[in-house]
């Protein structure tokens, strides 16, 4: 039988960003917190030997261990799943801190049109515009309510970037585009060379580039919480690694010291969540029931709330598997927990080649870029187009290291032999790539469910995932493709390649090459129960005092990376529960 512990205020199922952010920002309130997190603990002073390309890089040691807990995927609905083996195309991480400690740093704000795309796409086009089994809704929040949580969040991390539109008012540095903000804590990073060039040349087509945001600091910044971090050294060892100086904002050098110094948080580590104690009769969650897998000991930590602060997959597993809400079927379109996963499309992309340029190309940072927005969202009319939504383009410097990088231009068709590795050395400082993130629409048959045949180590079965690339990625791949081909002729390149590449024509979603740690949907936000699972301050329709942030939220996946928009949200949940201690009820 598992022990039962003593009553706690909040526990947080997960110590990301998500968890850092609520777990702080509820024991600064005076509650008695605990965080249950199934990697163990670590901070800069384990990051001093992070560069070694080949453990973390390559040999993913931050990563998530699958032959302890992986889960099962496929297309269609009509084939059978298979586990997946090896880590490919996204990185779930381990540890304090989850995948905030391992990401580059790229931190944007989704458009106001992202959070009323389906009224807004119904309004400017009609309702031919969004196909049969596009399951497109609005999140039940706008922009401007979400506002003031992206400046809290921004503010914490010290981003740093240039203001387009301050406060209504287009500024000429940064993105015109942009809903109306703030400006960013500090300065936009370094512009080197090869950001000139394509800066350069972005306007040169009629495009207006901009630097982008950035939670690699630019400069020493003390942030609200009086939290001190010293600016970024342009090493290039960001994605997949943690940044022993702490220039590059994640939980273990921002909310969660400030959790631990109150005294009101608990961290509790090596601890796997198994179910969260749901009582249906009285639409509560109770507690949630975990392993100690130092020595297999099962407990039960009861709470008054609980926020379910995981992974984004793993929010969507505890749901199905702690039997909360009703499981989404794709045939009838009904049931909620599951629906609308959505990814990242980056389809679209183009290359140059400079056989007379070099740029010191190892040196840079996760999040040193620059970025033109002229094709995302309905930035640009969309009457003639078959799809809907569109891409931020940007070229990123985030350093070539020794193993990985090689660059081997067009005709040169083996990826090994004589003539790559000279192709390869000669290109290393002079290939300049720039890439749309493309946004990625609900489709009706791309979702999450549990595996009826295999299970994790605990014999619980495992989180399937059925997703395939639609014709709407395809011809959006295809066109920012196009976008991205005039930016890198316009930068006078020896030779150019572009391409779909990783969507190709007519293919199929491959789950093996490495796209980025994008995953969203599955638990996602809402008006209306019978379209969501929880509510504008991620309450859960069917449990009152269980929270559920992150990107498993989102409705949609936009055309930028979601890590900003998971920050707003934590912050938002943060003030839900406080509000909901004051006065337990479902929030308006």
């Amino acid at each position: 039988m598992p022990e039962v512990l003593d009553p706690v205020d909040v526990v947080c199922v997960g110590v990301g960003w998500t968890g850092g952010i609520i777990g702080k920002e509820l024991a600064e309130d005076g509650k008695q917190v605990v965080g249950i997190e199934r990697g163990g603990e670590r901070g800069p002073e384990d990051y001093l030997t992070m560069h070694n390309e080949l453990r973390y890089a390559l040999r993913y040691e931050m990563m998530q261990d699958l032959s302890k807990g992986t889960l099962t995927f496929r297309n269609e609905p009509n084939q059978k799943a298979l586990p997946m083996r090896q880590l490919g195309s996204f990185l779930p991480g381990k540890g304090v801190g989850g995948a905030g400690v391992h990401w580059n740093g790229q931190t944007w704000r989704f458009l106001p049109y992202d959070f009323e795309i389906r009224s807004r796409t119904l309004d400017r086009y009609g309702p031919e515009k969004i196909p049969e089994n596009m399951q497109l809704q609005d999140w039940g929040i706008t922009y401007d309510e979400l506002r003031p949580y992206y400046q809290t969040f921004e503010e914490m991390t010290g981003i740093s970037g240039a203001a387009g539109n301050l406060n209504g008012n287009i500024q000429d540095e940064g993105n015109p585009f942009e809903g109306p903000r703030e400006e960013y804590p500090t300065q936009p990073m370094i512009t080197s060379p090869l950001l000139s060039r394509f800066m350069e040349a972005s306007a040169s087509v009629g495009y207006h580039p901009f630097m982008a945001p950035s939670a690699n600091l630019s400069e020493a910044y003390t942030n609200p919480d009086g939290v001190a971090r010293g600016p970024c050294q342009y090493c290039g060892y960001c994605e997949r690694f943690g940044c022993e100086w702490g220039a590059k904002a994640d939980p273990t050098v921002t909310v969660l010291p400030s959790a631990q110094e109150t005294g009101n948080f608990e961290l509790r580590t090596q601890c796997d969540a198994r179910r969260l104690v749901y009582d249906e009769q009285e639409g509560r969650v109770t507690g949630v029931k975990y392993v100690d897998t130092v020595d297999n000991t099962v407990y039960i930590q009861p709470a008054e709330v609980v926020a379910l602060t995981a992974y984004a997959l793993w929010n969507v597993k505890l749901l199905l598997l702690s039997n909360i809400g009703e499981p989404y079927d794709p045939e009838t379109g009904e049931g909620t927990v599951g629906k609308n996963y959505c990814y990242q499309n980056f389809g679209g992309g183009a290359a140059g080649y400079f056989d007379d340029e070099e740029w010191n190309l190892y040196m840079g940072a996760g999040a040193l870029g620059a970025a033109v927005d002229d094709w995302n969202g309905d930035n640009f009319d969309h009457t003639d187009l078959d799809f809907i939504h569109g891409g931020n383009i940007s070229i990123s410097q985030t350093g070539k290291r020794p193993i990985a990088n090689n660059e081997s231009p067009p005709n040169v068709e083996k990826e090994w032999g004589g003539e790559f590795k000279r192709a390869s050395v000669k290109y290393h400082n002079s290939t300049a790539s720039i890439s749309a993130q493309g946004a990625v629409m609900p489709h009706r048959t791309n979702y999450l469910d549990l595996d009826p045949t295999y299970t994790d180590e605990w014999g619980d079965p495992l989180l399937r995932m059925t997703f395939n690339w639609t014709e709407q990625d395809r011809k959006l791949a295809e066109f920012e493709g196009q976008r991205c081909a005039e930016i890198i002729e316009a930068m006078g390149p020896t030779k150019m390649g572009v391409g779909t590449e990783v969507i190709g024509e007519g293919g199929n979603y491959d789950i093996r090459p490495y796209q980025s740690t994008h995953n969203t949907g599955g638990a996602i936000m809402g008006s209306d129960p019978n379209q969501s699972v929880v509510n504008s301050y991620l309450q859960c329709w069917d449990a009152e005092n269980l929270f559920v942030p992150g990107a498993s939220a989102f409705p949609h996946n936009s055309g930028y990376n979601p890590t900003g928009t998971v920050g707003a949200l934590a912050y938002r949940a943060a003030d839900g529960i406080k509000q909901y201690f004051k006065r337990p009820r479902m929030l308006g």
